[in-house]
């Protein structure tokens, strides 16, 4: 559920008229209802009540300090790939043991803020990494724990480009190398091996893909303790679908439920990185119709928000409702929505079904709360969209609308 809702024809984000919001701020315009974060956030983490447990907000879906600083006052922690990350959950006010620290390509300065941070762990990816980690953590007299990310090579049915838990992705070891990984870990002085990680994709909307991963890892704590390795954490990633269009993605508690009973009787702490089920449909992006342009193939609403703002169409073939800010109840037009770039690959929606649509009217874009303004770019010299965040019947700025100055602000007296 979340806390977009018609009334008196009129479209309102929890308690504030998105019309209001656009009058004060312009568009593009992402809106963020507060309200829906913190109601997920709860449906998410109560959902594993039954055992110990930390969830970690994939800050790379959504990274505005607002955003994490909301979801740390409900107690979250923090899934990281990147020492930028890092400082905006830290300057969040995230607990750093409530931080874990993903990703393929970890930088030797990453390392070292991550080490100086005290994270709870690092989740690594390769053996290379393991051995850079454990040069950095020895020069500091530090010792870093870590988890090794392991590939159970399971299939997690969802589109490729977010499927990483497969032999051919290029995230995580090998399951099948996995106690040689440990075994090596053990041994160096500036490791300390305390967990298993494991993240198959994103946008799952069935939970057998899970329990088939969470098997081989249960199978593989069972081999390291056998070994006298002490694995205190299970770190099963994110991924849990959201509704787009007709998908059903089981419930929270439905998969709270499945992954609790598969855990009992486990001494560990699960630790689950949620991001999309989270935020996604707590953010809705908001834009003006420039044009109206009919061709003897096609209708075009041009807007003005682009790929720029939003990517996951062009990137993904991604569908995200759209629907008028002010019903108007005007016959149905089938129209291409897309932006003002300089491609053709700028849409938002192909072929969708709206009803007629002029210049200078507002429109919604649904489901954007994750990946959406995080993903945005300056492509074309389009400085970025303003966010805002909405509590009950109050909003304010949450990052200003980049200017042209903003533009070149980095390039100058350089």
């Amino acid at each position: 559920m979340h806390y977009f809702n018609l009334r008196d024809n009129r479209l309102f984000a929890e308690e504030v008229e998105v019309e209001k919001i656009v009058e004060k701020y312009g568009t593009p315009i992402y809106i963020y209802s507060s309200r829906t974060l913190k109601r997920h956030f709860h449906a998410f983490d109560s959902a594993f009540y039954s055992i110990p447990h930390i969830t970690c907000f994939s800050v790379k879906c959504n990274s505005n300090l607002h955003v994490l600083k909301t979801l740390k006052e409900e107690g979250a922690g923090s899934d990281i790939v990147s020492g930028g990350e890092l400082f905006k959950a830290l300057k969040a006010g995230i607990d750093p043991k409530k931080i874990v620290f993903s990703g393929v390509g970890k930088q030797d300065h990453e390392i070292r803020e991550a080490l100086y941070a005290d994270i709870l762990m690092f989740n690594v990816e390769s053996m290379q990494e393991l051995e850079k980690i454990n040069q950095i953590a020895i020069s500091l007299n530090k010792k870093a724990r870590i988890s090794f990310r392991i590939n159970p090579d399971v299939d997690p049915k969802t589109h490729p480009y977010i499927s990483t838990g497969l032999k051919q992705n290029k995230f995580g070891i090998d399951i099948n190398d996995a106690i040689y990984a440990y075994r090596t870990a053990k041994e160096l002085k500036g490791i300390e091996p305390v967990g298993i990680d494991c993240h198959i994709g994103s946008q799952l909307t069935e939970i057998s893909p899970f329990l088939e991963a969470l098997d081989k890892l249960k199978y593989l704590y069972t081999e390291l303790k056998e070994l006298g390795i002490n694995i205190q954490y299970l770190d099963l990633g994110g991924g849990l679908g959201i509704t787009y269009k007709e998908e059903e993605p089981p419930h929270p508690k439905e998969f709270g439920e499945a992954l609790s009973k598969s855990l009992a009787g486990y001494p560990l702490t699960l630790i689950l990185e949620p991001g999309r089920v989270i935020a996604g449909n707590a953010g809705i992006l908001v834009t003006k119709v420039i044009y109206t342009k009919n061709t003897s193939e096609k209708n075009f609403l041009i807007v003005d928000a682009g790929m720029n703002d939003l990517i996951r169409p062009s990137f993904y073939g991604s569908y995200h409702r759209i629907a008028e800010v002010k019903p108007s109840g005007r016959p149905i037009k089938k129209y291409d929505v897309v932006g003002p770039i300089c491609e053709s690959g700028d849409f938002l929606a192909k072929d969708r079904e709206l009803p007629e649509v002029f210049a200078g009217e507002i429109l919604c874009i649904f489901s954007t709360g994750a990946y959406g303004f995080v993903m945005s770019s300056q492509y074309n010299s389009r400085p970025r969209a303003a966010e805002v965040m909405v509590q009950g019947d109050e909003f304010f700025l949450i990052r200003q609308r980049e200017t042209y100055r903003d533009l070149v602000y980095l390039e100058e007296n350089v």
